[in-house]
């Protein structure tokens, strides 16, 4: 990689740090983080396909109360790298750099997530400044310490990216090639597996007996290979809007109760 490339990793790796934090552009997902890599390294595709993968595990990952989930931001940031470093070797395909990527996103997400431990335990005596700053009526100090704030979790990421960004393609390339058949194969069956939980995390939180029928309806959609992504997504939208008008009909019932199951409403009026 040359010095621009490395600046302009340091940049999206930035950015996702913030964004792992603020969640407003989004830049911190999968899909946006690996293909931006992707685009400022000249591996577009590669990093589209590794972005895709990805999403699907990252689905379900959410913070929820004091729960904190795994570490998208890293997790993308650094397994791009990964490949690209992979992929500039020449001593892997594409396929094989992919999958590679995908199984050590897992344990970059869980290292990330103690990265942001420390971020947050080093943001405690800012927001304690903060406070401070508040009583006085300083807002300015207030504003530049919630900047400091963020630049340390963009910090957060943006170091480990660069670090990763120094190491020689070869030597990546070396370490990944030297992995013996049984544990590579592992990791891309676990790889695989991970996708499925992650869709299994959304279903669990977006589940009711109402939604279950559209649920189904997917899997008889998908099974007919002349419908396109395309039309796949036109079929959503019907469905999404059939559903609202169903909504609203049953919330207009005469001003009657609803029990939140559109469908019911409407049943039980005849």
């Amino acid at each position: 990689m040359n010095i621009l490339n490395i600046i302009l990793i340091a940049l999206v790796a930035f950015l996702a740090g913030c964004e792992g934090i603020l969640d407003q552009f989004q830049f911190h997902q999968p899909i946006v983080a690996c293909t931006l890599i992707g685009l400022v390294t000249g591996h577009l595709k590669e990093g589209i396909i590794l972005g895709g993968s990805l999403q699907m595990i990252a689905l379900g990952w959410a913070n929820v109360g004091a729960a904190v989930a795994p570490d998208a931001a890293l997790a993308s940031v650094a397994s791009a790298i990964i490949m690209v470093l992979a992929l500039e070797g020449g001593s892997q395909n594409v396929s094989d750099a992919i999958n590679t990527s995908i199984a050590l996103a897992i344990p970059l997400s869980v290292a990330g997530l103690f990265l942001t431990m420390i971020a947050r335990t080093l943001a405690i005596p800012i927001v304690h400044g903060m406070d401070g700053a508040a009583e006085t009526a300083n807002f300015r100090k207030i504003d530049t310490l919630s900047y400091l704030a963020i630049i340390m979790q963009g910090l957060r990421i943006a170091i480990p990216a660069v670090i990763l960004c120094f190491i020689p393609s070869k030597a990546v390339t070396d370490a990944l090639n030297s992995m013996p058949a049984w544990l590579t194969g592992g990791m891309e069956v676990g790889g695989g597996m991970v996708a499925a939980v992650g869709y299994a995390m959304v279903i669990n939180m977006m589940s009711t007996k109402e939604t279950w029928p559209f649920f189904a309806l997917g899997f008889v959609f998908a099974t007919i290979s002349e419908i396109t992504l395309i039309g796949l997504g036109v079929i959503g939208v019907v469905l999404a809007i059939i559903y609202m008008t169903l909504k609203d009909m049953a919330m207009n019932n005469q001003g009657g109760p609803s029990s939140g199951d559109p469908l019911g409403d409407i049943i039980n009026d005849y």
